[in-house]
């Protein structure tokens, strides 16, 4: 199983290459790896010991960032190394102030592994949820430094708890781990079953961090003026399909929207333009003198969206109709109901959140057109 990993590795290195020539996303994914082990050399320090905290993207590093803000204040005599996989977490965060060293992280193959360790030499690991990199994984177990996963959670579909050689194969891989600080009680039984007794049920970091945000939240008076007195609904972190959704139902309503995409390029900010028939400005181009003659008013830079929410009456959080929605418990700290796309019952704040009847879940443009009509009639 191992070898066919390495394959995987391989061709997905490939792949990435190719369509980097015509992505974004993925032209940074490549570069931003290029001569990684000559940039990471230059900027550690030889004397210093440091702690290595890796993330997958941006979602994961807001679980990740009270960790990272008690490891500066209880233990200031380490440095910090912040790793990310995905551009959406490196190029928001490479200048995060309270970490040391912030840089990509190479992909899982065992010279890399081996390179990266060698360079950073840290005496502790922590990785955010979903992050299994075998060749990591296994070199810092080899090396005896603890691994510490946190904000775990885990489901009975996932590979580690069948019995199949791919599974089982997986499942090696969590007992290489040190100690899971995990979200719920569910995943603590699942972990049980194959033998797993080194958690700690700790809840979801995200709430710690989304109660600083919401006390943090910036005031941003363009979007004070826009909102006015009117119902203002903010769909934060959107992707095409949520979009093509919101604008059929935008099209024929009088309500005020703020759009706030994933993606923030020149050309998806036009596609969503092209999109509406309802008077829109990007807020690059907007000014308070004239923002009163817009209906949609569509976010193209990022950082704002923590603060956005508490402009709002309502939220459509995206990604649910793709692998699984963004955060909501930005929105939600706000008192925001939250409506999304049916790809969410991976996450548990979601899950609850739709049981308390806080959330709606919708699948095309009657649902949504329903779910809104219904939320606003009961807005106070």
């Amino acid at each position: 199983m191992t070898f066919l990993y390495q394959v995987g590795i391989f061709f997905y290195s490939i792949f990435i290459q190719i369509i980097s020539v015509f992505n974004d996303k993925a032209r940074l994914f490549v570069n931003g790896r290029k001569n990684w082990a000559e940039s990471l050399s230059q900027k550690i320090d030889g004397k210093a010991k440091y702690v290595w905290v890796h993330c997958a993207s941006l979602g994961e590093f807001e679980q990740g960032r009270p960790v990272i803000e008690e490891l500066k204040q209880q233990f200031p005599e380490y440095k910090i190394v912040l790793t990310f996989f995905s551009p959406s977490g490196y190029e928001i965060r490479k200048n995060y102030p309270l970490t040391d060293i912030v840089a990509y992280l190479p992909l899982d193959t065992k010279r890399n592994a081996t390179t990266f360790l060698n360079i950073i030499k840290p005496e502790k690991a922590f990785f955010v949820k979903y992050e299994f990199w075998y060749f990591y994984i296994s070199e810092l177990k080899r090396r005896k430094i603890p691994l510490y996963i946190i904000s775990a959670i885990f489901r009975e579909n996932q590979q580690f708890f069948k019995e199949t050689p791919v599974g089982k194969w997986y499942r090696k891989m969590l007992f290489k781990v040190e100690h899971f600080f995990i979200q719920n009680e569910k995943s603590g039984e699942l972990l049980k079953t194959i033998g797993i007794s080194n958690f700690t049920v700790s809840g979801d970091t995200r709430f710690d961090r989304v109660a600083a945000i919401a006390n943090s939240a910036k005031e941003i008076p363009v979007v004070e003026k826009f909102k006015g007195n009117s119902l203002l609904i903010i769909a934060g972190s959107t992707w095409k399909p949520d979009e093509e959704l919101l604008a059929a139902f935008i099209n024929q309503s009088s309500l005020k929207f703020i759009i706030a995409p994933h993606e923030v390029s020149e050309g998806n900010i036009n596609r969503i333009h092209q999109l509406l028939k309802k008077p829109a400005i990007s807020l690059s181009k907007v000014s308070e003198n004239e923002i009163d003659r817009f209906q949609v008013l569509i976010i193209d830079s990022v950082g704002l969206l923590s603060s956005l929410y508490r402009y709002g009456n309502l939220a459509y959080i995206g990604g649910g109709f793709g692998v699984g929605i963004h955060n909501i418990l930005e929105a939600a700290t706000f008192g925001l109901p939250v409506i999304f796309g049916p790809n969410y019952k991976r996450f548990k704040e979601a899950v609850d959140l739709t049981f308390e009847g806080g959330a709606v879940s919708v699948s095309n443009h009657a649902d949504l057109g329903q779910a809104l009509n219904n939320l606003i009639n009961n807005e106070p």
